[in-house]
């Protein structure tokens, strides 16, 4: 079997260009003399902030025009349990990441359980169409390289807000990178002439990721003062989470970020749902 580079990586490099750009376009910081300020620009952690809102609002325009509309239609047309259907399959797709991240972060149990998972959920499952693990104990769970760096040590680096991928930092797209790279899948449909399937599996998860947030985002765009501010706030919370396995004291209050529900009760919104 031949072994080729898939063709759908152009979005890397366009990455690359725009982290090239940003460098050009930084917040100005604080005067040393001024210590409050200085802290609360390090705890921001937000250098690149004025380029990050510019992509922010190309990323806005974009959902405007195209996908919100696609995935409140998606919604629309396909029933729960075939959304349902659709999401398990795309998860079994992406078993083998989360292993070998189980694995890079000596998660040994987890990675026995995402092995059985895909080993369940393909046969029995129908390719992952339904989720039949679940229904034995075996519950779904995510990781990634981003999520690897984190366990070994890495730092976040300044955040980030990527075209088209929203909210990130400089971990975070690096493992973005590495999971595009290491899915097998990838390169097994590219080698038999289904480039399609990986485009139509970007393209789905797309879809279903947005269509889960709709009311969650609608919400936060709509209550919050500054919405930017909010999902850097909520990105970063929802990754201290996922980081620690969801374990207590890492779900902890995003600095600035309430809500005020139609119920008239403020309160902390739940996490972006991945």
């Amino acid at each position: 079997m031949k072994l080729l580079i898939p063709n759908n990586y152009s979005w890397i490099k366009g990455l690359a260009v725009i982290a090239m750009l940003a460098l050009s376009a930084c917040a100005t910081p604080p005067p040393a003399d001024d210590p409050e300020a200085v802290a609360e620009y390090n705890e921001i952690n937000d250098p690149l902030e004025p380029t990050n809102r510019v992509i922010l609002e190309a990323n806005l325009f974009f959902d405007d025009i195209l996908l919100k509309p696609l995935a409140q239609g998606y919604r629309f047309v396909l029933p729960e349990p075939a959304r349902d259907g659709i999401r398990n399959a795309l998860d079994n797709l992406r078993s083998p990441v989360i292993l070998l991240n189980d694995l890079l972060q000596g998660e040994w149990e987890r990675a026995f359980q995402t092995t059985m998972r895909f080993c369940i959920n393909t046969t029995i499952g129908i390719g992952g169409l339904f989720d039949v693990a679940s229904d034995l104990g075996l519950k779904s769970h995510d990781e990634d390289f981003g999520q690897t760096l984190a366990v070994w040590g890495a730092g976040e680096g300044p955040f980030l807000m990527l075209p088209l991928f929203g909210p990130s930092n400089i971990r975070d797209a690096v493992g973005l990178a590495v999971d595009s790279f290491s899915n097998p899948f990838t390169y097994y449909f590219d080698n038999i002439g289904y480039e399609w399937a990986n485009y139509t599996r970007t393209g789905l998860t797309a879809l279903d990721k947005r269509s889960r947030n709709l009311e969650l985002l609608d919400e936060l765009e709509k209550t919050s003062l500054d919405f930017y501010s909010a999902l850097r706030n909520l990105y970063r919370q929802r990754r201290a989470d996922e980081i620690l396995n969801g374990q207590p004291g890492a779900n902890t209050t995003a600095p600035g970020v309430t809500f005020q529900f139609d119920d008239g009760k403020p309160r902390n919104e739940t996490l972006l749902k991945n």
